[in-house]
């Protein structure tokens, strides 16, 4: 098949690879330095041991590609405006968008049933551009389980973990992801279907909402914000209240939030994707998992005093550095 990978940075470039061993033919969406890289030496996977090479059309102009069987948008949210404004040429109406992102998608209410279908959350879509670009008909959202790093511009490390959980964003089985699961599968991953991957966005999200901003403004891996009471108190407070959030909508968590400290100890010391970014300078998506969590939070009269301290501090740093 044709597929594209807008955005080949560590989860999306993971993918491509791959999915070119498979023998797809593979193309990319990149600019600078990563376009340069990939003209010159294809995608490089390290992985195992090895480095495999993926020789990959890449260009910065989506028109160049053309259409496609399957976009697999691996971008960091902040970057969906410009993905919204330059993804037309890839689709026909027989295009299979797949989003691999972190966080609270544009899509998410589609799949809650009678009282939230066609929401627009304004924190992650504003104007409703992204909706409109991507029709959410034509959607599938891809809940990635995988460590992967950038070690330069079209070379990626995977790490460990080799999980994709894929369904569609109205929240219904379908045929369409069986085929999707069966793709990816072949192409060496653990794909399997979810009935409504809302679930599996939310329980992802339950976890890093917290996680990915403490450690942005503290510069602190994981285990050392779990190994502070205090902090872990605090986590605790912003993880209870979203809990309820989910169960108002009819996603609800078994767990406590200590259950999931003890899975995210087990980690070691993780350096979240956002501390990444802080450090790399590059923008940060809190909307996507924090601001949307609040939006969600009013929708469902649910007080989130912890989460608004969260999102109006990791705002405020962010803006300071200049990336928000």
């Amino acid at each position: 098949m044709k597929i594209c990978i807008y955005g080949a940075g560590s989860i999306g470039g993971w993918m491509g690879a791959r999915l070119a061993q498979a023998g797809h033919d593979i193309s990319v969406v990149a600019r600078g330095a990563t376009l340069s890289a990939l003209r010159a030496n294809g995608l490089q996977l390290v992985e195992g041991g090895k480095t495999l090479a993926a020789q990959v059309a890449a260009s910065e102009n989506s028109a160049e590609l053309g259409p496609q069987d399957i976009v697999i948008v691996a971008v960091k949210a902040p970057a969906m405006t410009s993905v919204a404004a330059g993804i037309a040429p890839l689709l026909t109406q027989d295009t299979t968008v797949i989003t691999a992102m972190n966080g609270i998608p544009w899509w998410f209410c589609d799949g809650l049933g009678a009282g939230f279908a066609g929401k627009r959350l304004t924190s992650v879509d504003p104007d409703g551009a992204i909706a409109a670009a991507i029709p959410s008909a034509q959607t599938v959202g891809c809940v990635v389980h995988a460590s992967c790093l950038q070690d330069a511009p079209g070379v990626i490390r995977h790490h460990f973990g080799n999980g994709l959980i894929l369904g569609e964003a109205s929240g219904q089985p379908s045929e369409r992801v069986n085929r999707l699961v069966q793709t990816l599968a072949a192409a060496g991953f653990n794909a399997t279907a979810s009935e409504q991957i809302q679930r599996d966005v939310w329980y992802k999200l339950w976890g890093n909402m917290t996680m990915n901003p403490i450690s942005a403004i503290t510069g602190a891996t994981t285990d050392k914000i779990l190994g502070d009471d205090l902090v872990r108190g605090f986590v605790t407070s912003a993880m209870l209240e979203a809990k309820e959030i989910g169960a108002r909508f009819g996603i609800t968590i078994d767990q406590a939030p200590s259950d999931r400290h003890q899975v995210t100890l087990k980690l070691g010391a993780m350096k979240t994707s956002m501390l990444q970014d802080v450090q790399a300078g590059k923008a940060v998506e809190i909307d996507a998992l924090v601001g949307a969590v609040r939006e969600l939070g009013q929708m469902t009269q649910v007080p989130t005093p912890f989460i608004d301290a969260l999102l109006g501090l990791s705002r405020l740093h962010a803006r300071t550095l200049g990336l928000y």
